[in-house]
């Protein structure tokens, strides 16, 4: 599996790094919603792991040729 985030790093709402899954509106949406990454959410703050990212990831990779579930 390739990492797209640093593994050990922590990200927060608005770290740019994070459009790669989507902006802070949908990340949101998911939240509410209870899909999409793990987070912690500590007071206000949101923060996401790399690591959990990275799983988010891979978990939501598509294999071109393979049926849908």
């Amino acid at each position: 599996m390739a990492n797209l985030f640093e593994q050990n790093r922590s990200y927060v709402l608005g770290d740019p790094e994070l459009d790669i899954i989507g902006d802070r509106a949908k990340l949101a949406q998911w939240r509410h919603k209870g899909i999409g990454p793990a987070y912690y959410r500590l007071g206000r703050k949101i923060i996401y792991l790399g690591s959990d990212l990275n799983a988010w990831a891979e978990a939501n990779r598509v294999e071109p040729g393979q049926e849908a579930d």
